[in-house]
């Protein structure tokens, strides 16, 4: 399910960012989303420049098979919340960290939503941790994420201990030196 036909064939998660100046942001999420095989779409729709196509890709998703929608954006970072005015599938904001507020202004905008208009929020620039929790939303009614979410887990456990293991051998001078593995 990497290739770029399948991911257009069938998406799970729709990932929609104000600017093309997020996509460095979002593209360790979608590395991660490409790596375990989750379908996903990607689109660039502004919800001040092109506000009828980001409410048609917010009134559309559920039809076209998505289950979740990444949406990012920065400063007043109204995407995420127009999205989640047009559509019942849950929305995870990405705040971007840009303007002169670096990301704080566009992450009080994410989580100060009206009642009944829910968006769930990550850290500012953290596109990764917004595709495992979109995963992790996936995971509910599909094992097969949930054996990705496992595994990767597992994973950073692992390297957690492999780093500590450096550190008790080293001593904490030789690990800051460059000692570590």
């Amino acid at each position: 399910m990497g290739n770029r036909e399948e991911m257009k064939a069938s998406p799970l998660i729709g990932v929609v960012m104000g600017s093309d100046s997020d996509l460095p942001v979002l593209a360790p999420g979608l590395e991660l989303l490409e790596a375990w095989g989750v379908p996903f779409e990607v689109q660039i729709l502004s919800a001040h420049r092109t506000p009828r196509e980001a409410a048609g890709f917010a009134q559309t998703a559920a039809e076209r098979g998505l289950k979740v929608i990444i949406a990012a954006a920065g400063m007043a970072a109204h995407l995420p919340g127009v999205v989640a005015a047009y559509t019942n599938l849950p929305v995870i904001g990405v705040p971007i960290a840009s303007g002169q507020l670096q990301g704080v202004d566009a992450l009080y905008a994410i989580v100060q939503m009206p009642p009944g208009i829910p968006v769930a929020s990550v850290g500012i620039n953290a596109g990764r941790n917004a595709a495992i929790l979109a995963v992790q939303i996936l995971s509910l009614t599909d094992p097969t994420w949930q054996d990705k979410l496992d595994m990767y887990r597992k994973n950073q456990a692992e390297a957690v201990l492999e780093k500590n293991a450096a550190l008790k051998d080293l001593g904490f001078r030789a690990y800051l030196e460059g000692g570590q593995r």
